[in-house]
């Protein structure tokens, strides 16, 4: 199985909480890591925060060029033909790492999967086939990949957070609006937000996270 180095940033001692968060195509686990005081989330929430590293693959849409990714892309297009291998390898290394969170104390209802484009994907595909509920999944920028499946009716209710740029010249905006539609379609219940901004993070998004975050974590 394929094992993800990350980096791990603590709020408080002795977490009973974990997010992890995973960046997108080209990109590493620094990405999002700094983004963590930026949320100025409250500190009696004690919180393990976890940005794995993708593994290098040659990505086919960027002519084989070697680049970290979850999975490798042939185009941009909603109905691309997905790298379904990829996709599940990255999904069941993730698994991994909430459980390894299990293994030390974090129940799955404290555990959040996040990510950004080609992450965010990932998060959704894991998080929606995890054996059990849980705190949430927060899906930025990004869409939900074909191949996942959507009958584990046990997770229906769980929390998620999507959202997307309006000038998002990557991932076309109504990628992840379809997306939105399959999920609530088939149960799930997703808090739905769009930002004036491009392929990217904004003041007030990380507000919006903030908030969800508390929200999903303050017991």
């Amino acid at each position: 199985m394929l094992e993800l180095d990350a980096i791990e940033y603590e709020t408080g001692t002795n977490p009973d909480a974990a997010v992890i968060w995973l960046h997108g195509l080209g990109a590493d686990g620094n990405d999002f890591a700094g983004i963590v005081p930026q949320l100025g989330l409250p500190s009696e929430l004690a919180i393990r925060f976890i940005f794995p590293h993708a593994p290098v693959r040659p990505i086919t849409l960027n002519q084989g060029y070697l680049m970290p990714g979850w999975y490798d892309l042939t185009s941009l297009n909603i109905d691309n033909e997905e790298d379904v291998a990829g996709i599940n390898e990255s999904s069941n290394a993730v698994r991994a790492l909430c459980q390894q969170q299990e293994s030390l104390g974090i129940t799955p209802e404290r555990i959040i999967l996040a990510g950004f484009s080609q992450g965010g994907a990932i998060a959704l595909h894991c998080g929606l086939d995890y054996p059990a509920p849980l705190g949430g999944i927060m899906a930025l920028s990004t869409y939900l990949p074909h191949c996942c499946q959507l009958d584990n009716k046990m997770n229906r209710a769980i929390d998620i957070f999507m959202a997307h740029g309006l000038y998002d010249d990557v991932l076309d905006p109504q990628f992840g609006d379809l997306s939105r539609q399959r999920l609530e379609k088939s149960g799930f219940s997703v808090k739905w937000h769009e930002y004036a901004m491009p392929h990217s993070v904004s003041t007030e998004e990380i507000q919006d996270i903030r908030s969800w975050l508390i929200n999903n974590l303050t017991t």
